[in-house]
């Protein structure tokens, strides 16, 4: 709990503001601790990534990966997705999911990079997009990707 406590106070410095926040539950750590994970340097949280396993179907669904800023380019995010999988597909996943919002532009190229498909329909910027996602009028960047 305190990987999330300081997290949470330090949200800008992995997202350059708290526009974020109210995505950060504690239940993420409370409820799905096995499938959250944080990449520290010294005490200081470098990086984390928040996820969990479907319910419904072999999925594995990354919430939230972040990277404090002077922790960049070095590769965190991918290590902690590819630690993600291993657990997912030790746990019978074949599929990996995540979402964005269409103007997260440096998300879409991140989850692209690592071979993740975008699902839906063509935006007015050529981006696919899931109509209302997230709720009436609240588009999302939908990715997938198989793990077998």
């Amino acid at each position: 709990m305190e990987d999330f406590h300081q997290i949470v106070s330090h949200i800008a410095e992995f997202w350059g503001s708290d526009r974020t926040l109210h995505l950060h539950h504690p239940m993420f750590v409370h409820e799905f601790g096995d499938t959250a994970y944080v990449v520290k340097d010294g005490s200081d949280v470098a990086a984390y990534l928040f996820g969990f396993l479907s319910q419904t179907e072999p999925t594995a669904y990354v919430h939230l990966v972040g990277v404090r800023t002077p922790y960049r380019r070095r590769g965190l995010a991918r290590q902690l997705y590819e630690h993600f999988i291993s657990v997912a597909l030790s746990r019978g996943c074949k599929k990996l999911k995540a979402i964005t919002t269409p103007g997260n532009l440096g998300s879409i190229a991140f989850h692209r990079a690592l071979g993740m498909e975008m699902i839906g329909t063509a935006n007015e910027q050529g981006i696919p997009v899931v109509r209302d996602y997230a709720g009436p009028g609240q588009g999302r960047v939908v990715f997938v990707k198989d793990l077998l």
